[in-house]
């Protein structure tokens, strides 16, 4: 059940305190997800959030759940741009750059590590990322930190905090439409 996923790995971005996120989800057949993909779609529309699938294999799909109001503001904040066209992408509306980055998942089995600026990262540590191989960072959390540590164990603690909230008022019967927080 989609659902389940959707409280566990995106609490946030229900919440509306962060981008998006990025979860696997195991499916027995491929119109499983396409229906639980469009079912989300139309239900969460009206508070801003869209669903999307970057990439199938044959028994698990990667899902992307994204405030697309958040990922335009992250896409034009500054040095963004110029990060983002050494990496092929040539348009910064959000729909563009989904789907290229779409394209890339799909033609390879590694992730592209612009993939940090999709979900909300800070650009100095998507910067790091790549230039330290994954290696050499400060902390480790929700992501590997490069820059400003002290802001990144903050931002941690707060997702976690939304995410056992989430959970517990799931589990207690809350529906997901009721925890996600309107645009």
């Amino acid at each position: 059940m989609l659902e389940r996923y959707l409280v566990e790995h995106c609490s946030p971005t229900l919440a509306s305190i962060k981008t998006a996120n990025l979860f696997t989800y195991a499916f027995s057949s491929e119109e499983e997800v396409q229906e639980q993909i469009d079912h989300w779609n139309a239900s969460m529309r009206k508070k801003g959030i869209f669903v999307m699938e970057l990439r199938r294999s044959e028994k698990a799909a990667l899902i992307y759940v994204c405030r697309k109001s958040f990922l335009e503001r992250d896409l034009k904040k500054p040095g963004v741009a110029q990060f983002m066209k050494k990496y092929g992408y040539t348009s910064l509306e959000p729909e563009d750059a989904l789907k290229l980055l779409q394209n890339k998942l799909q033609a390879r089995e590694e992730f592209p590590h612009e993939i940090g600026i999709f979900l909300g990262y800070p650009l100095g540590d998507v910067i790091g990322f790549i230039k330290n191989a994954g290696h050499n960072c400060k902390c480790t959390g929700c992501w590997k930190v490069y820059c400003n540590e002290c802001e990144a164990v903050r931002t941690f603690a707060k997702y976690k905090k939304c995410k056992d909230v989430y959970m517990r008022l799931w589990q207690q019967g809350r529906s997901v439409m009721k925890l996600t927080v309107a645009a």
